[in-house]
């Protein structure tokens, strides 16, 4: 008798064919209020899982709204909507695609903005998630499509500027390509997940993607300049985050990138050389362009805004963290913690390679951590069991994890040195 495997199926080592363009061509693009209800009608007749995509232009626009949303289903073909020239408003899409299960490449990262538009699935199937726990090294679309289908689909466009109107005829092509595959490589998958026993878990975690809230805004993010690493006196970091500020500012009004009102690097070096004047922040290389001499008055008066602060209300040299030091710093600061800490990643790394899956698929390293630095008082294996699911863990996670955690937390505590 077969017994089902963990190990991904291999390819069959045929050459891909290259998919240069759908099978039905490139539909025209959805841009009116009668042809947003005709596309919704027909959705709403087809059958089966409906393929969701969408393109944002990140890097180009301040919003991570979409500017593109395709759609597939058998017996509608493909569907391109345009939201910008819709007003956002979908309403006839929210309704024909009530009840179907929405199939998405990391939907993670569409979930978001569909909402945005009013778009929520009922149920979800994530096949990069599903390739993860799968055990593909490789989760990209194109990488799946390839391996599992024989298909090599056309690339080159996923970082454009979808803002851009009217969108080129290969930029639609390519983004009808996103889909043209989607409800194949589920199916594909789905029945992998099955072969490995692994269909259970794909769907919590399907679930739980799809209920997760909106990601909440980061505690000062401006920390997260590029180069901010070389800042460290209070009032530098003072100017950083007021520079930072006002470039916000700006790029949120205007709807445009951060980045392209001004780089990161603009904002550590202003910080670093500290200009006097006007003149000086001009003769800063950044600075000298036409945009910039514009813009003037505007960074120098966050300088001299960050200049003129309280000592008292300078930032901390470091963000303050509501959680465990980092891992590195464990071995002083407690050294039980520290052992551990080592004793769970070596427990969770052999339940990973034994399934076949990412080890962070199979706990989430911050929870790990947490759990590791103050253990719950009952560190049996139902309690930790228990701290788990607290914590947001799946079924399938703790059912793996629990027992091998609970021997972790109770690692004897090292001789002191």
């Amino acid at each position: 008798m077969d017994v089902p495997s963990d190990e991904p199926t291999e390819p069959t080592g045929a050459d891909p064919v290259p998919l240069v363009e759908p099978a039905d061509g490139v539909p025209p693009v959805v841009a009116d209020a009668p042809s947003l209800r005709r596309a919704a009608e027909a959705l709403a007749g087809a059958t089966g899982p409906v393929a969701v995509d969408t393109e944002r232009a990140s890097g180009y626009r301040y919003s991570q709204r979409a500017y593109l949303v395709q759609l597939r289903r058998a017996g509608a073909g493909t569907v391109l909507v345009d939201p910008i020239a819709l007003g956002g408003r979908l309403d006839p899409l929210v309704e024909a695609l009530d009840g179907t299960e929405w199939v998405l490449h990391a939907a993670s990262q569409d979930l978001p903005c569909l909402a945005e538009l009013g778009l929520r699935p009922s149920a979800l199937f994530d096949t990069e998630l599903a390739g993860r726990l799968a055990g593909f090294e490789r989760v990209a679309l194109g990488t799946l499509v390839e391996r599992l289908l024989g298909f090599r689909l056309e690339k080159g466009h996923g970082a454009a500027d979808w803002s851009r109107r009217p969108l080129p005829a290969d930029w639609l092509n390519y983004a009808a390509l996103d889909v043209e595959l989607l409800v194949e490589l589920r199916d594909v998958l789905e029945q992998e997940l099955k072969r490995q026993g692994k269909l259970g878990w794909a769907l919590e975690e399907f679930e739980a993607a799809r209920t997760a809230p909106l990601p909440r805004p980061r505690a000062e993010p401006w920390r997260r300049t590029s180069g901010i690493h070389r800042i460290r006196s209070p009032r530098q970091l003072a100017a950083v985050r007021s520079l930072w500020e006002a470039r916000d500012a700006l790029a949120r009004e205007r709807d445009i990138a951060p980045g392209r009102v001004l780089p990161d690097s603009a904002l550590v070096e202003a910080a670093s050389r500290n200009p006097a004047d006007e003149p000086a922040l001009l003769a800063l290389p950044v600075f000298r362009g036409r945009a910039q001499r514009r813009m003037a008055g505007v960074w120098m008066g966050a300088l001299q805004r960050a200049a003129a602060l309280p000592r008292t209300e300078l930032p901390e040299a470091s963000q303050q963290h509501d959680g465990p030091p980092p891992p590195n710093r464990w071995a002083d600061k407690d050294p039980a913690a520290a052992a551990r800490l080592a004793a769970a990643r070596a427990a969770l790394t052999a339940i990973a390679e034994a399934n076949t899956l990412p080890v962070e698929n199979l706990l989430l390293p911050d929870l790990v951590r947490r759990t590791c630095w103050q253990p719950p008082a009952d560190a049996t294996p139902a309690g930790v069991a228990e701290t788990l699911r607290e914590a947001g863990a799946r079924t399938w996670q703790v059912d793996l994890t629990a027992t091998a955690l609970s021997e972790a937390l109770n690692t004897p505590t090292p001789p002191e040195r």
